[in-house]
């Protein structure tokens, strides 16, 4: 028997006859939560199209989480490109709930396609408008999340009403569901999702059996929890959902404004093996209004590249975005563009990131306590100490904004994406450079200065939320100066001239040679993948670490003239008036 697909919009300008033909070779199959309907790098052998539910593409992204790619929805092709190129599929697809398929064999695509070229052209348009739309199609980002109080002194309808007011301020519908629909049929709550951009489950832990159908439906999972309790383990039920498997969850901690301290954040992250920390201040309007930028898909990166002293250029970039009005929800960067970026996840003011970068780095060289090397020239014992002084105690999940930062791990030849544990580790991590500074040890693990596999890290981002980034790159440098090797003393005449506050030449040829990798090859990619790109105009070398004022000069420079020439739908994109 011949299986109806007129109701997929993909059909509907094919013709009757294809539309017949197809129906007659397409093999029909439900697909459970959780499932996978093909893996990344398998063969591909035939064209899917999804009849009902939702599926969820992903690859293999860092620290063993899978990097969410986008969603399928009910009506859309899946596995079309690979099945044309005739090459394995590019990521992996799972089933985010119970979901129909329809399979239709590639010998079968093949054959009738000849026979009927509307099949060929009408596939050749969807794949142009999809392309043309880019990754942040509609459809392919989620819309359905659950909102799950993992205590019953939560508010929970009076959270979902506040983030369903703050999502309708920037011109996004929503709906909010209760246990009411405990007992609703898959289609009602589809329609759900036809009619609202964003559809809230909200559940409680202390509801069992509705927590588990709201997390099942849900294409993302927020755990709602006070700021100061402790998490109860195990935290989520036995059988979690695709969602939770998948690690599309997040845990939300809801301050009142007098909590006393029970609890870390990173029990409440490792607890849920949570993707991100989110910090719900009642006192804080900016984060109720970065809760709902994040649900619509509409939260903003700022990404900083890592370059030694040139690095002051992002205070400049980031004074000049912050001046235009961009308000940063996600906070990422490498090396020395790691530490700035801490401090705008700290919510530093622009006074005080400029004080204490100023303090850290300029009134002293902190790599003048070198050293005849063993395994670094400079001992990192100043380092540590200004990174203690700054930094403290914090750890990665006590930050205001969801923040990671980018090491190079030499065990395994890839870049580190650090999350959780103390801030300072992290930092110290990603400035490690090889030769100059002495290598974190974590676990079986080598890290060293994150410029080496990733000096820009704008991938990580995107794969840390689904909106916009911005980003500051001072990747590009002039090389090494020939006259600093030309004639060079040794060590001790180098002591006599210059002392031991500053570092031989040798230190510019490690930088320069830890770096040299990131010039090449996916560079230009990974500057492709932020929508506003600052290139700051600076002739800083890597070391002048008193050359400050006029590289934070710089990057402002470039940073305004960057924001001034966004089109009228970026600066839309970016929260600026159009």
């Amino acid at each position: 028997m011949a299986l109806n697909l007129s109701f997929l919009d993909f059909f509907d300008s094919v013709g009757k006859a294809a539309l017949k033909a197809v129906e007659h070779e397409v093999e029909w199959f439900c697909l459970p939560a959780g499932q996978m309907l093909f893996a990344e790098g398998e063969p591909s052998d035939a064209l899917y199209l999804l009849r009902s539910g939702a599926l969820a593409a992903f690859r293999d992204g860092a620290m063993g989480r899978p990097n969410l790619l986008g969603y399928i929805r009910a009506g859309e092709p899946v596995g079309e490109m690979s099945m044309l190129e005739e090459r394995p599929h590019s990521a992996s697809v799972y089933a985010m709930r119970d979901s129909e398929v329809v399979r239709l064999p590639t010998a079968s695509f093949e054959r009738l396609a000849d026979k009927h070229p509307s099949l060929m052209r009408e596939l050749s348009k969807m794949m142009l408008r999809r392309l043309r739309a880019g990754p942040q199609r509609n459809g392919s980002e989620p819309k359905v999340f659950a909102l799950v109080a993992c205590s019953p002194t939560i508010d929970l309808d009076y959270r979902a009403r506040k983030l369903q007011t703050a999502l309708a301020r920037i011109g996004v519908t929503s709906a909010i569901v209760g246990d009411e629909a405990a007992d609703w049929q898959g289609p009602r709550l589809e329609q759900y999702e036809h009619d609202h951009q964003i559809v809230l489950l909200t559940a409680s832990l202390g509801d069992p059996n509705w927590a588990r159908r709201a997390m099942g439906r849900a294409d993302r999972v927020w755990l709602l929890a006070r700021g100061d309790a402790r998490p109860s383990l195990p935290l989520l039920p036995d059988d979690p959902s695709p969602a939770a498997r998948l690690k599309l969850l997040d845990v939300i901690l809801v301050h009142d404004g007098g909590d006393r301290r029970a609890t870390r954040p990173e029990e409440w992250a490792d607890a849920a093996d949570a993707a991100r920390v989110f910090h719900w201040r009642e006192e804080q309007q900016n984060d109720l209004k970065r809760l709902a930028r994040t649900l619509a898909g509409k939260s903003i990166g700022l990404v900083l590249s890592g370059g030694g002293a040139r690095a002051y250029a992002h205070i400049g970039a980031v004074d000049a975005f912050r001046k235009a009005g961009i308000e940063f929800d996600f906070i990422g960067g490498a090396s020395m563009g790691a530490i700035i970026a801490a401090g705008v996840a700290l919510e530093w003011s622009q006074d005080e990131l400029v004080d204490r970068v100023h303090d850290a780095f300029v009134k002293s060289n902190p790599l003048g306590d070198w050293q005849l090397p063993v395994i670094s020239l400079a001992r990192g014992n100043r380092v540590d100490e200004r990174l203690e002084e700054h930094f403290g105690d914090v750890e990665i999940p006590d930050l205001a904004r969801p923040f990671f930062c980018v090491s190079s791990n030499l065990s395994n030849g890839r870049p580190f994406v650090h999350r959780r544990g103390r801030l300072r580790d992290a930092l110290r991590a990603t400035i490690a450079i090889p030769g100059i500074l002495p290598p974190v040890i974590q676990n079986e693990n080598v890290l060293v200065d994150g410029a080496v596999f990733t000096n820009f890290p704008s991938e990580q981002m995107k794969a840390f939320h689904r909106g916009v980034s911005a980003g500051s790159d001072v990747t590009r440098a002039k090389g090494v100066n020939p006259d600093d090797f030309r004639n060079a003393p040794g060590f001790f005449g180098w002591i006599r001239q210059h002392g031991f506050n500053e570092l031989p030449p040798i230190a510019s040829l490690l930088m320069r040679s830890a770096t040299a990798g990131v010039m090449v090859g996916k560079h230009e990619a990974y500057q492709e993948a932020v929508d506003l790109l600052v290139l700051p105009e600076t002739d800083t070398d890597l070391r002048q670490w008193k050359k400050y004022e006029e590289t934070v000069d710089a990057g402002r420079r470039s940073a305004e003239f960057a924001i001034s020439e966004l089109s009228r739908d970026e600066r839309g994109a970016f929260g600026l008036t159009v």
